[in-house]
């Protein structure tokens, strides 16, 4: 009787397990950034190479950065998004080109539309590599004080703007 116990009770812990990681969000790989200071960083702008982009961009605002790239087909999908946001409200959104051409992402921004009020230019990926990004899109959540308060991987859409981002930005600008 104990030799077969001893298999279904291995058999228990497998399912348990498989159970639980089961009912995990697989884009949901949190973030080292949450809840800490934005990293110091100095990028040349996009746009106007002569002029930069710094974590101080931040200051004094709740702000969007979102990580995106003209090769990333998934940041094709998000930029009406990004679009509309820009459009209809007034959140300052700001953008890190990863591991891009500088030409063709300024391409894209011509030919889509510029959702950004300034784009750094992270032809290397060190500035990305700081912030966590492990792909594009993502999008952090800045607060008035630059501190990283909420990541989001992938794409975003309307239902996580609506449930996640814009309740978060009305909470800490009412801070």
């Amino acid at each position: 009787m104990a030799r077969y116990l001893l298999p279904l009770g291995i058999f228990a812990i497998l399912a348990a397990f498989l159970y639980v990681g089961l009912s995990l969000d697989p884009r949901d790989i949190g973030s080292t950034r949450l809840d800490k200071v934005a990293p110091a960083f100095t990028l040349p702008l996009l746009e106007d190479s002569s002029k930069t982009l710094t974590q101080q961009t931040f200051q004094g605002k709740v702000s969007l950065f979102n990580a995106w790239a003209s090769w990333c087909a998934p940041c094709l999908q998000e930029h009406p998004v990004l679009m509309q946001l820009a459009q209809y409200t007034q959140i300052p959104i700001y953008g890190l080109n990863y591991k891009d051409n500088a030409n063709d992402a300024r391409e894209l921004l011509a030919k889509h539309g510029n959702p950004y009020l300034a784009s750094g230019f992270d032809e290397k990926g060190r500035v990305g590599m700081d912030w966590g990004v492990i792909g594009t899109p993502e999008t952090f959540v800045v607060d008035k004080h630059g501190v990283v308060r909420y990541k989001h991987v992938g794409p975003l859409n309307p239902d996580i703007l609506k449930q996640k981002i814009l309740p978060l930005i009305k909470q800490l600008e009412s801070n």
